[in-house]
């Protein structure tokens, strides 16, 4: 058990003959007290200031710890992000791919139809000028038959 200065201040020597002075013995452990004291005290302040570096150290590498996890946090996060950023990127591409060849299959099917329809209406111009043709022509056939000359001559006949 360490010494205190109630230890020191309650100590007696046995006395003798030629010994110390007592005064001086005494004087000289009142100053060994005092500057115990102050010791034990200084000591005690010092284990407090520690205790408080201590514990502040310790919040400190709590701190340091907390932050770590949330820098690691957030990267992970950031990581999720920019991986489900890229897969939505990618499926919306696919989209607009087969989109791209949904609308260019229809552009070509209604392209390939216009064009059957063209060559039909072609085809049918084509019968209808004929025909147009045909009857113009039968049409002059008739006018230039005799028998319109013997009809104009018997209604001018008749009208006189």
């Amino acid at each position: 058990m360490p010494l205190t200065p109630l230890d020191i201040h309650n100590k007696e020597f046995g006395r003798k003959l030629r010994g110390y002075d007592e005064d001086e013995v005494n004087e000289f452990l009142d100053q060994i007290i005092k500057d115990y004291e102050a010791a034990i005290r200084e000591n005690k302040e010092m284990q407090s200031h520690a205790a408080g570096l201590q514990d502040k150290l310790n919040h400190f590498a709590n701190l340091e710890e907390t932050l770590s996890k949330t820098i690691i946090v957030a990267q992970e996060a950031a990581d999720e992000v920019k991986s489900n950023a890229k897969k939505e990127a990618q499926l919306i591409i696919k989209e607009a791919e087969k989109n791209a060849d949904r609308i260019v299959n229809d552009a070509l099917t209604r392209s390939r139809k216009i064009a059957m329809e063209v060559e039909e209406l072609k085809k049918q111009a084509s019968i209808y000028r004929a025909r147009f043709r045909t009857l113009v022509e039968a049409q002059l056939e008739l006018l230039s038959q005799d028998g319109w000359e013997a009809l104009e001559r018997a209604e001018v006949k008749e009208l006189y």
